[in-house]
């Protein structure tokens, strides 16, 4: 059984005992959240197709960390100009455990 659900603006596909890293959420590490705009349910070759979502499915997760991604670096140059900009970026995600798909 899996479903495509979208969290904080992407879509993903979920099955149970799944880990994912999304977007950053607010909610404490070891609290219980959980998302009913799911999208499309597979369930033993049974697929139920929402419009735009499936009315009565949800998916619940675990909050299992809050952590950051990899360091990102921007350099930008013009050559010959003497025009050179470093900067870097590191985005913020939290880890998550799903733990059911309800129908």
């Amino acid at each position: 059984m899996y479903a495509i659900v979208n969290i904080a603006g992407q879509q993903f596909k979920v099955a149970k005992d799944q880990h994912l890293f999304v977007h950053r959420l607010q909610g404490d590490e070891g609290a219980s959240i959980e998302f009913d705009n799911v999208l499309l349910v597979d369930n033993g070759g049974k697929i139920t197709v929402g419009a735009p979502a499936v009315k009565g499915a949800s998916v619940t997760a675990k909050i299992v960390s809050h952590l950051k991604g990899d360091k990102v670096i921007v350099f930008k140059k013009k050559r010959r100009k003497g025009y050179k900009k470093k900067n870097g970026h590191r985005q913020y995600f939290t880890k998550i455990q799903i733990e059911s798909i309800k129908l």
